[in-house]
C-alpha cells in the first residue's frame, strides 16, 4: 500500500458498531434505499463498499449478479467477503474481489450495468473523481446506473451549520485514524454532469445531510 493511502483496517472489525453509534441506522437506510434498482442488473461494479453489507445484500437479493469489488482495505475485504458467503452459497463463483487504491485502479470487466460508490467518493479529491469517472466510464454499459451514498452539506438553514460542523469532525478523525488526507467533499455532482452524466432519483436523510442518488449517462453520448 503506498504511503499516501489511508489506512481503514484498524477500523475493520468495528466498522459497522461506529457507524450505529454515530449514526444509528440512517447510514445503512441511505445505502439501501436505491438497492430495487439494482435487481436486474448483471454486472456491478462496488468501490469501497466498507464492511460489505450493501454488496451481501446485493448477491441475497439478486441471483444472477456478477460483483466485482475494489477497495485499499484488506481487512475491509475479508470482512466484506465472509459477509457475502453468508448471504450466498453462490458468492465465491460471483464475487471478485481486488486490494487496491482506486486511484490506481483500472476494473477488469468491460461491461458493468451497475457502479455503487456508497460513502466513499468523500474519500477523493475533485481530480481524482474526475480522473475516475472518465476512466470507468468506457467500461460501463450504455443503460448503467451508478448509484452514490454521500453526506451532503444542506444548502441553507440551521441543517447547514450542523452539517458543516458533523462533517468536518469526520474528515478530523478519519485523518487520525486512517491516515486520510482529503477534507472535504468533492463536488461529484459537476464532475458527474461534466462527463455527460444526469441525476434520476435522489432520497434525502437527517435533514439532508445524508443523500442518496442515481446517475446515468445522457442519451446523445450515444446518438
Amino acid at each position: 500500500m503506498n504511503t499516501d493511502t489511508p489506512n481503514f483496517d484498524s477500523l475493520a472489525r468495528a466498522y459497522r458498531w461506529l457507524e450505529y453509534f454515530s449514526f444509528g441506522h440512517m447510514l445503512e437506510r441511505c445505502r439501501f434505499h436505491f438497492l430495487k434498482r439494482c435487481l436486474h442488473a448483471r454486472h456491478a461494479l462496488v468501490l469501497g463498499d466498507g464492511d460489505g453489507r450493501f454488496t451481501a445484500r446485493l448477491l441475497a437479493l439478486n441471483p444472477t449478479v456478477t460483483i466485482d469489488a475494489v477497495d485499499a482495505s484488506p481487512a475491509m475485504l475479508a470482512i466484506l467477503r465472509k459477509r457475502a458467503r453468508q448471504s450466498s452459497r453462490e458468492a465465491d463463483a460471483r464475487l471478485s474481489t481486488t486490494e487496491a487504491d482506486i486511484r490506481r485502479f483500472t476494473p477488469p470487466g468491460h461491461d458493468y450495468d451497475l457502479v455503487i460508490s456508497h460513502f466513499f467518493l468523500d474519500c477523493l479529491t475533485d481530480d481524482d473523481l474526475t480522473t475516475l469517472i472518465a476512466r470507468l466510464s468506457p467500461r460501463m454499459t450504455k443503460d448503467a446506473i451508478w448509484l452514490v451514498s454521500e453526506f451532503c452539506v444542506p444548502e441553507e438553514g440551521w441543517r447547514r451549520l450542523g452539517a458543516r460542523m458533523v462533517i468536518r469532525s469526520l474528515y478530523f478523525a478519519f485523518a487520525i485514524l486512517t491516515r486520510l488526507r482529503v477534507r472535504r467533499i468533492p463536488n461529484y455532482t459537476q464532475a458527474f454532469h461534466h462527463k455527460g452524466f444526469h441525476p434520476v432519483d435522489k432520497a434525502s436523510y437527517l435533514g439532508g445531510m445524508l443523500v442518496a442518488e442515481v446517475w446515468k449517462r445522457r442519451s446523445h453520448q450515444y446518438s
